[in-house]
This record gives C-alpha cells, sequence and structure tokens, in this order.
C-alpha cells in the first residue's frame, strides 16, 4: 500500500535534505524568468530547474492545470527514464561522466527516489506502558519491496559511476571522423579492428588505440570493468524481472489472449513442444531462424501469452493457491509441463537477444502499476539502456 507517511525524526531519510531546499526557496521574486535566471548563482539556477520539474510531477504533466495528466506513477516513471536519456542518452563513451551531468544526476535521482521513503505499509505491533500493560498500536515500516530493492538499486548505480570514473586516464581514445584528428594523442596510431561497422551503430565514436596496441594492464583492466558491469546489469535485470512479475495483468491484457496457447505459438512451436521428452530450447530457436530483434520480440509476445493461459488453465482448479503451489499439486500435468517449457523458451531467447525491448504482456503491467512499483522497475530498467 502506498501511503504518506509523517514519523517521527529518528527515521529521517537520508533524500530529506534535498527536499527541505525547496522550502527555502524565496518566492518575492516577481521579475521575468528569463532576467531572474541571468541574475542567479549556478546554485538557484539548480533550484528553478528543480522546481520547475516538481511542479510537473505535481501536475502529472498537464501543464494547463485542468487535471487531467497522467497517474502520479507514469509521471515518477516518466521523470526517471527522461533523467537516464539526459545524462546517459549520449555517453558513448569509457569516460567519467561530465562533472554537470553526474550533479544532475546525483541530485534528481535523490529528489525523485525520496518518494519511497513515505511508501509504508502500516502493521500491529505492542506497546509496552508503564503500568505494564501492554497496548497494540499500528507503526509503520517500509514497504517489503522497496526496503530490499531499492538499496541494491542505489549500490548498483554507484557502482556503475565508479566503472566510468576508473577511465579517467586511458591508453585509447575515440575519433569523431574516423581518422586523425586535431586532439589525437599521438601521429602514430591505429584504429581498432572493426569488420564492416554495422550501418545502425554509425552515429558511435571511432575507438584508437596506439600503433603498439594496449598494455596489459590496460587489458587488463577493461576485461575486470567488463565483467564488472556485466554484473551489474544482470542484478539490476534480475530485480526489474521479479518487479514485473510481482505486477498484477491488467484485464485489458487477459481478454486480449487467444482461447488456446496452441493457437498463440502455432503448429511447429506447439508440436515441438508437446513430442520431445528432452526439451531443448536453442534447438527449437536455431529451428526458427530468427533474422531480426523485430521477430524475436514477435516471438516473445506469443510464447508469453501461451504460457499465461497455460498457467491460468492449470490454476482453474487452485484460484487462491500460487504458481509455485499448483505446479507441486499437478507436476507432470499437460498445462503445467507447457506452461515450464514456454517459459524456459522465453528465458532462451532473451539471452540470444538480450536489448529485447520489453513485451506486451510486461509494457500493459507498467501502464497499471503504483508509485513503488513504478520508481524500481523504471530505475531497475535503465540500467538495460546504460551500455558499457
Amino acid at each position: 500500500m502506498d501511503s504518506t507517511h509523517s514519523g517521527d525524526s529518528s527515521a529521517r531519510s537520508p533524500f530529506r535534505p534535498t527536499l527541505s531546499r525547496f522550502r527555502a526557496i524565496g518566492h518575492n521574486h516577481k521579475v521575468e524568468k528569463e532576467d531572474k535566471l541571468n541574475d542567479q548563482k549556478p546554485t538557484d539556477l539548480e533550484l528553478e530547474m528543480m522546481k520547475e520539474r516538481f511542479s510537473k510531477l505535481l501536475l502529472g504533466e498537464d501543464m494547463s492545470g485542468s487535471g487531467k495528466g497522467v497517474s502520479t506513477a507514469v509521471t515518477v516513471s516518466n521523470a526517471i527514464t527522461n533523467l537516464y536519456v539526459s545524462v546517459f542518452g549520449q555517453h558513448q563513451r569509457l569516460e567519467p561522466l561530465y562533472p554537470d551531468k553526474k550533479r544532475m544526476w546525483k541530485r534528481e535521482m535523490t529528489c525523485l527516489l525520496s518518494v519511497c521513503d513515505h511508501i509504508v505499509d502500516f502493521v500491529p505491533a505492542s506497546q509496552n506502558l508503564q503500568n505494564r500493560l501492554s497496548m497494540e498500536m499500528m507503526i509503520s515500516q517500509p514497504r517489503s519491496d522497496i526496503d530490499i530493492n531499492l538499496p541494491a538499486l542505489i549500490k548498483l548505480d554507484v557502482l556503475l559511476i565508479e566503472i566510468l570514473d576508473s577511465f579517467q586516464e586511458t591508453e585509447f581514445w575515440y575519433d569523431e571522423q574516423g581518422s586523425m584528428s586535431g586532439n589525437s594523442r599521438s601521429g602514430s596510431f591505429r584504429g581498432v579492428p572493426q569488420p564492416q561497422r554495422k550501418e545502425e551503430k554509425w552515429w558511435l565514436p571511432l575507438l584508437r588505440v596506439p600503433a603498439g596496441g594496449l598494455s596489459e594492464t590496460a587489458k587488463k583492466h577493461l576485461r575486470q570493468k567488463r565483467e564488472s558491469a556485466n554484473q551489474i546489469h544482470k542484478a539490476a535485470m534480475a530485480i526489474n524481472s521479479s518487479i514485473l512479475s510481482d505486477m498484477t495483468v491488467p484485464h485489458s491484457y487477459i481478454a486480449s489472449l487467444p482461447k488456446s496457447g496452441k493457437t498463440s505459438v502455432g503448429d511447429t512451436i506447439y508440436r515441438y513442444m508437446m513430442s520431445t521428452s528432452r526439451f531443448v530450447p536453442e534447438h527449437l530457436l536455431d529451428c526458427l531462424n530468427i533474422s531480426s530483434e523485430h521477430e524475436a520480440l514477435e516471438l516473445a509476445d506469443r510464447i508469453e501469452a501461451s504460457m499465461f493461459i497455460r498457467r491460468q488453465k492449470a490454476c482453474s482448479n487452485y484460484p487462491k493457491s500460487s504458481w509455485e503451489t499448483v505446479k507441486e499439486h499437478m507436476e507432470g500435468e499437460k498445462n503445467v509441463v507447457l506452461a515450464e517449457r514456454a517459459e524456459i523458451l522465453l528465458f532462451s531467447l532473451k539471452q540470444q537477444f538480450p536489448e529485447l525491448a520489453q513485451t506486451t504482456l510486461d509494457t500493459s503491467k507498467i501502464q497499471h502499476k503504483n508509485v513503488g512499483q513504478a520508481i524500481l522497475e523504471t530505475y531497475s530498467g535503465g540500467f538495460g539502456r546504460v551500455g558499457i
């Protein structure tokens, strides 16, 4: 449950100092906005920017103030996504963030994440009184999904910034034009072998290394940071998947599904999933010969729909039980087996296409998320968009 908590100062948020800066902003400036911005110090400019963004959050991005804005969850989610794009969208090199970008990221994420400090659950607790009697009362505590996942994501955030900061001084550099430029480090260099540079990546700068190649120390550093970045990505995507799986499936998605799982995946996939005693998803994907991410996403939608249909049918006799419980009670039953195989196939497909966009089911869930889920899902999902 989302709830505004006005608890005592003993549970003061680390984000609260940032929010309190809003109260310190004087509201006696009556001059034109352009003149005011020109006369202000950098700190004042930052506060003005934060005031503007805070207003957009309150208005639900409806600047007319007519009350027709989007929900708070969607507004906060969009704000985090836009911040990711502003800070990391054009950061395509192994080098530290520009200082102003880093300040923007820390300042605005601190503000957006501070919302989570006030999302709580109320639970019963006993309090001992002076006369040795106990009184039951309701106390607030951080909502469990936020309490578990948010600190982990903040830690991953710090680690990601540290990886970028570790490339302050490097033996390689970048060339925008693909040839010697005025800021090249020496007169002798060679480009990293890039066979048939992909057309869809034309905007990426060309990487240059010294004529003798990178030193062993530099190579070791690159390998270590690549492994660290991969681990950060895996951890963030695991949190993202967990948050998505906990979201309620909207009725609009359920109504759009075909009546049978066979219709969803098609005859070829259905026959393979039914007839094979030892299911090997990689072999099936090889036979399907998927040539693009668009085809992969379309297939992912069909597989996920089939999985959901099978689970629904299997759970029809246990409407109040979890999927894990149903699997234990109905092990070997046709719908359970096909649902599990669909899940395995979907996982293998996402491994082959790690940058696959969100499926129709995930997208429909996100549109109906609450504020806490919105923040966790968007924050964790952003790590997948930050390429290192």
